[in-house]
């Protein structure tokens, strides 16, 4: 797999870092990739996915999100409505540079953010989450102590992962708004569902509900003993895996 790091503008102005993990041989399209809330492109299990999609034609732009990892731009200023025109922008620079995306992988919140952005790409023709929330308010529940806080002061620090993050109660009014929104019966595109039966920040109920009101094609994938972050390389090669043979058909 050849990579090369790229910018690109995010949906806020700012200069957002991507790398391009590349198919070796044969390019049987392109995918665009979501990492999970607070995360980064450069998470050993995004390139462990990478990898096994390029291994199987499939070329990859993984990228952070605006004021996370090497992008620049303000976190606090951010929220889920401009992670999924972050998503969008990627989209249109694969586009110009490249070639448009025929599938989305979306790990955790950014799971439920391609479930969104696919709405606003026509070339998409295939989604993949992996232990996304049914609803992208659940991620409130990683700074529930502080919600009080942020609801009456409008902004709170809260602690993630072991750092620190400012969030505004603009962030919860545009989850609330977002979580009103039908993406998942509307989506009119195949969709693979993959989750961690022991998943312990994203309960496997919210799979369930995803595959409930998805239509077909719809397929699960049982995560097996994995833990939320694919931290155990097996399952996030394997995820990338399936993804790959799964995504040929329609993309």
């Amino acid at each position: 797999m050849k990579s090369n790091n790229i910018e690109f503008t995010g949906a806020l102005g700012d200069n957002l870092s991507a790398r391009l993990d590349r198919a070796e041989g044969d390019e049987i399209g392109f995918a665009l990739f979501a990492h999970c809330f607070t995360c980064s492109k450069n998470l050993k299990a995004v390139g462990h996915i990478t990898k096994s999609l390029a291994d199987r034609g499939i070329s990859t732009l993984r990228f952070d999100f605006t004021g996370l990892g090497q992008s620049d731009g303000e976190f606090a200023n951010t929220n889920f409505s401009s992670n999924v025109q972050d998503l969008v922008a990627a989209a249109d620079y694969m586009e110009t540079n490249l070639e448009a995306p025929a599938l989305l992988v979306g790990h955790s919140l950014g799971g439920a953010a391609v479930l969104h952005a696919a709405h606003n790409l026509d070339s998409v023709k295939a989604v993949a989450t992996i232990g996304a929330p049914s609803d992208p308010t659940h991620v409130k529940e990683n700074f529930s102590l502080k919600l009080d806080e942020i609801e009456e002061t409008g902004e709170a620090d809260v602690t993630l992962a072991g750092r620190s993050f400012r969030i505004k109660k603009q962030f919860l009014d545009d989850l609330e708004e977002a979580g009103r929104k039908d993406k998942i019966s509307t989506l009119n595109r195949a969709l693979l569902i993959m989750h961690a039966p022991l998943d312990s920040t994203v309960n496997i109920d919210n799979a369930a509900t995803l595959y409930a009101r998805a239509k077909h094609p719809k397929s699960f994938v049982s995560l097996y003993q994995s833990d939320h972050l694919l931290t155990d390389p097996v399952f996030s090669k394997y995820a990338g895996k399936l993804i790959a043979q799964w995504s040929e058909i329609y993309i």
